[in-house]
């Protein structure tokens, strides 16, 4: 694993570490503030542009929506200055899947996207080729 790819990953934890803790200016810290922005929360339309990701996260972290998070299987597939990051998200409810895709900013790794969602039920080692 290269330089990148620990920074891309740490900076990945961060955003989980956030998430936990409810913190949300570590939570705007992290995103870009110069790209166009994105997430899709699991259950929401999809919220383009920084005042409606981050008003989401202040509605998800300061108005006890926020679940107990924690982040496995992370991997980062770097692109250059993006990156992207597949792992999968715990909670008590279940495990979803996550994709967050960051930037690099000033030689910081800044989130410009994520969605999660549910994993689906897998019905045999096969089901990890398929094609969609």
């Amino acid at each position: 694993m290269n330089a990148d790819e620990k920074a891309v990953l740490a900076a990945n934890n961060d955003f989980y570490r956030a998430f936990s803790r409810q913190d949300l200016k570590s939570m705007q810290d992290l995103w870009s503030a110069t790209r166009n922005i994105a997430v899709l929360h699991p259950g929401w339309p999809p919220l383009i542009g920084r005042n409606a990701v981050l008003s989401s996260w202040k509605r998800i972290l300061a108005g006890g929506m926020s679940p107990n998070i924690s982040c496995i299987d992370a991997r980062a597939n770097m692109l250059g200055d993006t990156a992207v990051v597949i792992c999968t998200e715990l909670l008590a409810e279940g495990e979803l899947v996550a994709t967050n895709i960051f930037v690099r900013e000033d030689g910081r790794w800044l989130m410009i996207h994520h969605q999660a969602g549910p994993l689906p039920a897998l019905s045999g080692p096969a089901d990890n080729d398929a094609l969609h």
